[in-house]
């Protein structure tokens, strides 16, 4: 990397380009992207990938890591998305680690005027029937049912795991919970381990 090849620079001669205007270069490429993904059903793509596409298809290039700059991009997305009455494109971005949309979200609550959503998995649902509107919205191939909504693939298996760990650590709990004691029917004493009453001489299964 040159000396002039640090910060933000035109990919074909090298030459520098202002953080904002390199934003708006990359929201551009950005919208165009995100409807290409829309329009494949129950695809997403992670914030990683959607900073390299922006940068290839923009000759407009960046030594910063994405994580400080992708973040504008998406709010730009967002607001051009409500400018032109789209559901929220941004919706389809997710972190490769968990397959969440994260906290850049809220920028969609906001723009469309509703409360922020502090709990992540209903965070997370609301983008799901946000995608699932993307998808419909942009000419997916759906199912003949309309489609569902959909956590992302990664989202998706760590909530199974999650849930069978759970189902797992439940069933242990019930198999070594000790069994309640026998009680005679008739005298309504604890019966001994033979379950003959001692007293009356009941017997109980």
């Amino acid at each position: 990397m040159t000396q002039q090849q640090r910060g933000y620079w035109r990919e074909a001669d090298g030459t520098p380009v202002a953080v904002s205007q390199a934003h708006i270069v990359w929201t551009r490429a950005a919208y165009p992207a995100l409807v290409d993904v829309a329009g494949r059903y129950h695809a997403v793509i992670t914030y990683a990938e959607l900073a390299e596409a922006v940068q290839q298809a923009s000759g407009v290039r960046t030594s910063v890591n994405q994580r400080h700059w992708i973040g504008k991009v998406l709010a730009l997305v967002v607001r051009e998305a409500h400018r032109r009455g789209d559901p929220p494109l941004t919706s389809l971005v997710v972190h490769a680690a968990d397959g969440m949309v994260g906290a850049a979200y809220q920028d969609v609550l906001e723009v469309a005027g509703q409360p922020p959503i502090l709990d992540e998995m209903d965070r997370e649902q609301h983008a799901a029937a946000a995608r699932l509107a993307c998808y419909r919205h942009f000419g997916a191939d759906l199912p003949a049912d309309g489609g569902i909504p959909a956590l992302a693939p990664r989202l998706t298996t760590t909530v199974t795991r999650r849930k069978t760990a759970t189902a797992k650590t439940a069933a242990a709990v019930t198999a070594t919970a000790p069994r309640p004691p026998a009680i005679c029917p008739n005298c309504f004493l604890e019966l001994p381990a033979t379950r003959v009453c001692d007293s009356c001489g009941a017997r109980t299964a």
